[in-house]
């Protein structure tokens, strides 16, 4: 199954593709989509639908894996994000991709098995789960697999997915 991981942004989306057959998980692709400070909020989402869209085409993910946003300081940047999530969202929804959510919480739980799991300690088993000779930069692409790989370790979030349809 491939699973696309995404971590959302209005400068930067970090998005990663891993194939999944059994218990062994490939990194296929990932990258980031960036846009520029100094455009206006709605180019620059529009940038990021566009980018999305494209990789919904060309990958065909079965399901979206996207951090659900946990800000507890500048509002602004929340609202900014979440516009930039919802564009995501709306992509992989046009593109009849399944999506399913995971808090920042529940990815380090999913990848590392401890909630409270430094940064560096997430991007090291996403380096070792995926085989990659290093750490991806910059660390939107790391937490971009490492959602998908949360996905991939998830017991059922598609499943329940499918049963609501």
């Amino acid at each position: 199954m491939r699973i696309m991981g995404i971590d959302p942004g209005i400068a930067i989306v970090g998005f990663g593709i891993v194939e999944q057959k059994g218990n062994q998980l490939k990194a296929v692709e990932y990258g980031s989509i960036q846009t520029e400070a100094g455009l206006l909020t709605a180019t620059r989402l529009k940038q990021i639908y566009d980018a999305s869209t494209l990789l919904f085409q060309q990958h065909q993910p079965r399901v979206v894996a996207i951090e659900k946003l946990f800000f507890n300081r500048n509002v602004t940047t929340a609202f900014t994000v979440a516009q930039a999530r919802g564009v995501v969202m709306l992509a992989a929804e046009e593109a009849g991709v399944a999506i399913t959510e995971y808090t920042p919480l529940q990815v380090k739980m999913g990848v590392v098995g401890y909630g409270q799991a430094e940064k560096r300690q997430v991007q090291e088993m996403v380096k070792m789960l995926l085989g990659l000779p290093k750490i991806p930069k910059p660390d939107d692409v790391a937490d971009a697999l490492a959602i998908a790989i949360c996905e991939a370790h998830s017991s059922g979030g598609l499943e329940q997915l499918r049963k609501r349809s």
